[in-house]
């Protein structure tokens, strides 16, 4: 253990929920974005070098950062998020530490997760205790440990996990419960995140959150009085009978078990700025061992070796490529009109018009022919004449859309126009121009999504690299894999390959195969870049999307 800080400070933390930086594909754009207008802070360098691409929203210009790949060629996931877990006592500081280091990080998908969000519910006569103060919320016993492994555990595999929001107003769970999805780096903090095995296990970085207990008191009474309610009487009365004990006999000792010990929660800019650095190297990839000279009333070193790959570029299924297409594959008959329309939509000479037509009908075809292979079940109905006749209907909960934006959104009106009440989600991937990888940028899903048949959309796929980037999402979210149909309106053999070496069971359907990519991992012969034909865009912005750009990856 370390003691951090300008003056012999140390470093502390503690549990509490909050995810107000999560990467919730369910939460608005902005709790993924930094503001616009915000300055700048130079960029990590385990994402991209170049400067961020752009969204555009009807009213904002928002700076983005993406979510390299984290799975392997496999499909599977090859890297872990970094769990932070910040312990202290009551009104330490560990949230404020928690800030400090997300916003010196500057690194995208990071959750904020706190510990007051698994509160156990309580039974009535619990909920009378609490209303009198006399109810212990300072024990281990008050906190839903089962409930936080399994979520945490999900959380660092890459899953999209659901977190109950606690009312500390009424001592219950809210209704709603929040989506978080897609961390990178998690901050944990409570007051007893050192206090359960199975969840220290879980932490690659234990921070304690060192306090003095006068400060904190004030600091209680003032949160407790004016965020939550409470009177001054009521707030002495559990700090006297249950937090100050349950600080010097649950939390205090494990102080023993911190890597860090930071004093002065939030104000103690050293030791915040050392967390950084030792994450970083994490994310970096690289073997770290600092040591740490402070010329002060304190001189203490650390040695940190905690190796974690950089995000790499996925390793496409290439051994593959000499193998038979794959059973999943379904190639949309060469009929004359079929070919037809890739005559006009392959001619460089066609107009923009024409291109954007004759797509059209061509997606028409492709989303009706993907729908065929949607489960069915035998469905008797009445003809109006008092007949009876055999037929089928859809046998599933429901159906989603999801486009991989920009081009796969050109295929959503086909697909409401077969599919009544369809729902829709969106994924925004785009090609790091450093790394040559895709990057996850932004994602809204429907809820209760893994429950359906999801057609996800696509208009070329080339290496099949932001496929499979798509196609992750949606396991992450707990769709299965055998409920996934993946549309594309061109394909190359490496795509196909690679989607289905990765994904066994997703069925891919296209309306042509072409057989190889050039030196820059364009399609050929091909068809262009699909987004810039349809929407009329010249190319010469870096940032189009993956879908459009399949070629950059």
């Amino acid at each position: 253990m370390a003691l951090l800080g300008g003056t012999g400070a140390r470093i502390s933390g503690c549990w509490s929920l909050k995810t107000d930086h999560s990467g919730s594909g369910e939460d608005s754009l902005d709790r993924l974005l930094p503001p616009v207008g915000a300055p700048r802070r130079k960029s990590t360098t385990c994402l991209s070098k170049t400067e961020p691409p752009l969204l555009r929203t009807g009213t904002r210009t928002i700076y983005t950062a993406g979510r390299p790949p984290w799975y392997d060629e496999h499909g599977a996931q090859s890297k872990e998020a970094f769990v932070i877990g910040l312990c202290g006592g009551s009104a330490s500081g560990k949230t404020t530490v928690a800030n400090k280091i997300i916003e010196a990080l500057d690194v995208p998908w990071v959750v904020l997760l706190s510990m007051d969000s698994f509160y156990k519910v309580l039974s009535p006569e619990e909920q009378t205790l609490a209303a009198s103060n006399d109810y212990n919320f300072d024990h281990p016993g008050a906190f839903d440990f089962e409930l936080l492994v399994a979520t945490l555990r999900k959380l660092k595999q890459g899953k999209s996990v659901k977190i109950p929001v606690y009312d500390f107003t009424t001592h219950g769970r809210q209704k709603d419960w929040k989506n978080v999805y897609g961390a990178s780096v998690i901050i944990f903090e409570g007051i007893m995140s050192f206090a359960d095995k199975e969840l220290l296990q879980l932490l690659d970085m234990k921070i304690f959150v060192d306090t003095d207990s006068d400060i904190r008191l004030v600091r209680r009474l003032r949160r407790d009085i004016t965020e939550r309610g409470r009177d001054i009487e009521g707030v002495l009365k559990q700090y006297n009978k249950f937090v100050k004990p349950a600080f010097e006999q649950y939390i205090e000792p494990t102080m023993r078990l911190a890597d860090i010990v930071v004093p002065r929660g939030g104000g103690n800019m050293v030791a915040i700025d050392l967390i950084v650095q030792h994450v970083h190297s994490q994310l970096e990839g690289t073997d770290l061992s600092l040591a740490l000279s402070l010329s002060l009333s304190l001189s203490l070193s650390l040695s940190v070796s905690l190796a974690r790959s950089l995000p790499r570029r996925a390793v496409l299924a290439s051994a593959q490529q000499t193998q038979p297409l794959p059973q999943t594959l379904s190639v949309l008959e060469s009929t004359p009109q079929v070919r037809g329309l890739h005559t006009i939509i392959r001619n460089k000479e066609t107009s923009r018009d024409e291109f954007i037509f004759y797509s059209k009908r061509l997606m028409r075809l492709l989303i009706e022919h993907a729908l065929t292979f949607l489960p069915s079940q035998l469905c008797v109905v009445q003809t109006p004449q008092g007949q009876e006749y055999e037929g089928r209907s859809f046998n599933g909960k429901g159906i989603t859309g999801v486009s991989v934006l920009r081009a796969g959104e050109t295929m959503e009106p086909a697909l409401r126009a077969v599919c009544k009440d369809v729902r829709i989600g969106k994924i925004l991937i785009q090609t790091n121009l450093d790394s040559g990888e895709p990057e996850l940028h932004y994602l809204r899903l429907p809820k209760d999504i893994s429950e359906d048949h999801v057609i996800l959309m696509d208009s070329t796929v080339s290496t099949g690299a932001a496929a499979m980037m798509a196609v992750r999402v949606l396991l992450d979210h707990e769709v299965r894999e055998d409920r996934i149909v993946l549309v594309s309106l061109l394909m190359a053999e490496l795509g196909v390959h690679s989607v289905a070496y990765a994904f066994p069971q997703v069925k891919i359907i296209t309306t042509a195969v072409d057989k190889g990519v050039d030196d820059f991992l364009h399609v050929i012969p091909g068809i262009g870049d699909f987004g810039d034909r349809y929407f009329g865009t010249d190319g010469s912005n870096s940032w189009n999307e993956e879908g459009d750009r399949e070629q950059s990856c």
